[in-house]
C-alpha cells in the first residue's frame, strides 16, 4: 500500500527537543513521522473497528487489582493477586515474570484487554493461597503456571497483525505480518519556530503582558507512506482462518488510509486525507517506491501534483525492469482525474479500491 498525503502546518511526532522528526534522503533534509508513531494510530483504528482492544503495559498487575478490588477484594490480597500473575508465570527463570518496585513487570505485556478479566477470574478461584501469601517478603507463585502463561499468550486480530516479542514467555511470541515504513516528505523541508503566548485573563488593571510564552516547531509537506501485509503469514497466525483474514486486511486497509497520529493535533488541526492511495497484491515480495523521491521532488504550482506524477512514473520505470509476473491485481485511487498509467485501474473511491484489493488478495490466497 502507496499512500501521497498532503499535511499542514503540523508537528504529528516529535523528538526529544520537541522538533518535528526528521531525516536526510537524497541529500536534502525531509520531515518524518516514525513507523511506530503512525502504526499505533493504525493499530487503534483497527481495534474500534473490530471490538476487540488489547493492551501493551507493564501493569497487568495493577490491572488484574484493580478488578478485584471492584469485586470486594482488600486492597493487600488484591495487589498480591495482582504480583502472583507475574511470580506464577514460567519464565526463563524461577519466580516467573520479574516485578519492579512500584508492581509493575519489568517487561511490557501485550496481550488482549479481555484477558485481564480471565486473569482477575482465574486468581479468584485461588483466593485463599493467595491471602496466605499477603505480607510475605519473598513470596512465591501459588497460581497454576500453565493457565497463567496461556491467558498471557492469548491473541486477537490485531497482536495477529502485529505480531508480540515475549522472550520472557516461551510461546508467548507472535511473527508480525504488518510492516509499516518510516513516513517522509517527498521534498525538502525547513521546519519553521512559532513563538506565541497565552494570556493571563485575571492581571490586575495596571499590570500587561501574557502570563507564558515560549516557541514551538512545526512543518508541513506531502508524505510517501508505505505499509505491507504478509497474506500467507497472516493466514497461519490466524489457523487459517480465511473469513478473519480477509476482515483483518480489509480494516488494515482502511485504518492505514484514515488514521492520524494526535501528536499537536489540538493547535494544528492537521486533519486531511491521502490525495493518492495506490495498492498492490503481489505474489512475489513487498516493494516500497520509496526511491521515487530520493531526487526530491520541486515545487511547481505546489508539491502534491509533481509527487503524485513522479510516484507514477518511478512505478512504471521499475514494473518494465522488474516486470508484472508477480502482480496479482493492482489500482489506484486519486483526488484528481487525470490517469497515472504505471498504478494499474483507476478506482472511483478509497472504498471501492480496498474493496477490489481485499477480494484480489485473499482469492489468490485462497488459490
Amino acid at each position: 500500500m502507496h499512500v501521497l498525503q498532503t499535511v499542514p502546518f503540523s508537528n504529528l511526532n516529535r523528538d526529544d527537543l520537541g522538533s518535528p522528526k526528521s531525516l536526510v534522503y537524497g541529500g536534502a533534509t525531509r520531515t518524518r513521522v516514525s513507523s511506530q508513531c503512525w502504526k499505533r494510530a493504525v493499530r487503534l483504528d483497527v481495534e474500534r473497528a473490530i471490538g476487540d482492544p488489547a493492551v501493551r503495559t507493564r501493569r497487568v498487575p495493577a490491572e488484574v487489582a484493580q478488578r478485584l478490588q471492584e469485586r470486594g477484594w482488600s486492597n493487600e490480597a488484591a495487589l498480591a493477586a495482582g504480583a502472583q500473575v507475574a511470580l506464577s508465570a514460567p519464565g526463563k527463570k524461577e519466580g516467573g515474570i520479574k516485578l519492579e518496585d512500584k508492581g509493575g513487570t519489568s517487561v511490557l505485556l501485550y496481550l488482549p484487554k479481555a484477558a485481564l478479566d480471565a486473569l482477575a477470574d482465574l486468581t479468584e478461584k485461588h483466593r485463599e493461597a493467595i491471602e496466605q501469601t499477603v505480607g510475605a517478603k519473598k513470596p512465591k507463585g501459588v497460581l497454576p503456571p500453565a493457565e497463567v502463561a496461556e491467558l498471557l499468550s492469548e491473541r486477537n486480530g490485531v497482536i495477529n497483525l502485529f505480531g508480540r516479542m515475549l522472550a520472557e514467555l516461551p510461546g508467548a511470541g507472535v511473527d508480525g505480518v504488518v510492516q509499516v515504513a518510516h513516513a517522509f516528505t517527498t521534498h525538502e523541508v525547513a521546519p519553521e519556530i512559532d513563538f506565541f503566548t497565552a494570556v493571563d485573563d485575571c492581571l490586575p488593571e495596571d499590570e500587561v503582558g501574557s502570563g507564558h510564552m515560549n516557541s514551538a516547531e512545526f512543518s508541513a509537506g506531502v508524505f510517501y507512506r508505505y505499509a505491507s501485509v504478509d497474506l500467507a503469514g497472516l493466514l497461519a497466525n490466524l489457523g487459517g482462518d480465511t473469513e478473519m483474514a480477509q476482515e483483518l486486511t480489509g480494516e488494515f486497509l482502511k485504518a492505514f488510509v484514515s488514521s492520524l497520529p494526535t501528536g499537536k493535533q489540538t493547535s494544528s488541526a492537521a486533519n486531511t486525507l491521502p490525495d493518492l492511495v495506490h495498492v498492490a497484491v503481489r505474489s512475489d515480495r513487498p516493494i516500497s517506491f520509496a526511491a521515487a523521491f530520493e531526487a526530491p521532488v520541486r515545487p511547481e504550482q505546489g508539491l502534491a501534483e509533481p509527487s503524485r506524477i513522479q510516484l507514477d512514473k518511478y512505478a512504471a520505470h521499475l514494473e518494465k525492469l522488474w516486470g508484472t509476473d508477480g502482480i496479482v491485481h493492482r489500482a489506484y485511487a486519486c483526488i484528481d482525474e487525470k490517469l497515472l498509467d504505471g498504478l494499474g485501474d483507476s478506482a472511483g473511491s478509497f472504498a471501492e479500491l480496498i474493496k477490489g484489493a481485499v477480494t484480489a488478495a485473499h482469492g489468490g490466497a485462497s488459490a
